[in-house]
């Protein structure tokens, strides 16, 4: 029997990243992502899937980011009784970013229906708080390197892929066939993390393409965030910082501790991380020590850092903070949750300052403010920026696309197959043709829907 990969996300765009594996009758997925960005994008969300999420024997994340988790408190809902296999730490994140997803898409829709900003009768959730509890008890996580059978005789190993806490690469092997799920691999110099380690060989290799056609530039965290801070201080206005809540917030936290030790940003200048997902996830890094480049002593100091806020009201209190501040609140492209609200406060003032951190996915507020628009849409109204717009360009925790080709250079032997995914079709484009070109290797950029023989 032949082996089929279907694409129902992550093709032709960053996010929703799912990738149905079919052998002998039995079904897997590989990822179970949300959709992000533009609403054409947001409405497969709503879509059923061209499975029955009954008939998936498996699911098998390779990290915890919504655009790759999100969709499974849905999956669980709609049908799907089997394990959703992990890495540990991806496992422990999961029990915070799902559940905290459900509650900010109750909120969303409450606050739709009060402000009557929402074109439905009544706007409802994608699923709620407790869709996403239950969903938890289904989770299977499973060391890096230890080989495991999702479906009988189906065998799996993760190794790591750097990127965010837990992230791994994911080796299958099925009907005699070896398949290599990259995931979203890490920068081998990133703040937090640990290099990508070596792929294993491979016959057929999904690939990454988030930054396939670009370079990262040399300049470090800490250079290009030191005289973005200095500046909106020394102005006294603040500064808005979109984050992940997984990965990039911890990683400014830490970037901030050491400018504020060296001297090189105002030691007294007040942070704020106004995300309880990202409190929450901050104090993972201790519980994994290994994982990551962090020592113990660091974990303390990155959690010292800020001051969390955790409650509606506290969060709210940060306006009345006269003088300069920074404050950290998710999400990272300002798709949703509190960061809204700061940047609709803020954003009018040309004292203050919007910094994004990482990747902008195509019709976020992110890649709207980052395009240098005049005006973004928030909570059903325009509001007008005046503040400056500073992008970071090393704060990215996906590898560039000479990284990516240097990990494939490692693979053992060239595969018969590369897929580029989990890119936007320019970006993936031209790392297909550098993967043709440079490596000599077979590589296409599959549509989204589209079914190959492996």
């Amino acid at each position: 029997m032949s082996i089929n990969i279907t694409f129902l996300g992550g093709a032709g765009t960053v996010t929703g990243s799912k990738y149905l594996v079919q052998h002998n009758g039995k079904q897997l997925l590989v990822d179970c992502g949300l959709f992000q960005g533009y609403k054409q994008l947001r409405l497969r969300n709503w879509r059923p899937l061209p499975v029955e999420p009954s008939q998936v024997d498996a699911v098998i994340l390779t990290h915890a980011h919504l655009d790759h988790s999100g969709y499974v408190p849905l999956l669980v809902r709609e049908g799907f009784k089997g394990k959703v296999w992990c890495t540990p730490a991806t496992g422990d994140l999961a029990r915070i970013l799902l559940p905290d997803s459900g509650h900010i898409q109750e909120d969303d829709a409450a606050f739709a229906n009060r402000k009557g900003y929402s074109k439905h009768d009544v706007a409802m959730p994608l699923y709620t708080e407790d869709d996403a509890t239950r969903s938890l008890k289904q989770l299977k996580p499973v060391g890096t390197h230890q080989t495991f059978e999702p479906i009988a005789g189906w065998r799996a190993r993760f190794t790591g892929a750097g990127h965010i806490l837990g992230a791994a690469s994911l080796l299958l092997e099925v009907g005699n066939r070896r398949i290599l799920f990259s995931g979203d691999l890490g920068r081998p110099d990133d703040v937090l993390m640990l290099p990508p380690e070596p792929p294993p060989e491979a016959d057929v290799v999904l690939i990454e393409s988030t930054y396939g056609d670009r370079i990262h530039p040399i300049d470090n965290l800490a250079q290009e965030l030191a005289p973005a801070l200095t500046r909106v201080a020394a102005r006294g206005g603040s500064a808005v910082v979109p984050v992940f809540a997984v990965g990039r917030a911890q990683a400014l936290l830490h970037t901030i501790a050491e400018l504020k030790a060296a001297g090189a940003i105002p030691r007294h200048l007040p942070v704020y991380l106004d995300s309880p997902m990202a409190i929450h996830t901050s104090g993972l890094y201790a519980q994994h020590l290994g994982e990551h480049r962090l020592t113990a002593k660091q974990c303390q100091t990155m959690e010292h850092t800020a001051t969390m806020t955790r409650t509606p009201d506290e969060s709210k209190a940060i306006a009345h903070q006269h003088g300069p501040k920074v404050i950290l609140s998710a999400s990272g492209m300002a798709t949703g949750g509190r960061v809204l609200h700061h940047i609709a406060h803020y954003a009018g003032n040309h004292r203050n300052m919007i910094i994004l951190t990482g990747y902008q996915a195509a019709g976020t507020r992110g890649a709207t403010l980052a395009s240098g628009a005049k005006s973004v849409r928030i909570h059903g109204r325009d509001v007008e920026i005046n503040a400056e717009v500073v992008q970071l360009q090393s704060a990215s925790a996906h590898a560039d696309a000479n990284q990516v080709l240097a990990w494939l250079r490692t693979m053992p032997e060239a595969p018969d197959q590369v897929y580029v995914v989990h890119g936007e079709p320019g970006p993936s484009d031209a790392l297909r043709s550098r993967i043709n070109h440079e490596l000599g290797w077979r590589a296409v950029v599959p549509e989204h829907g589209s079914t190959w023989p492996t």
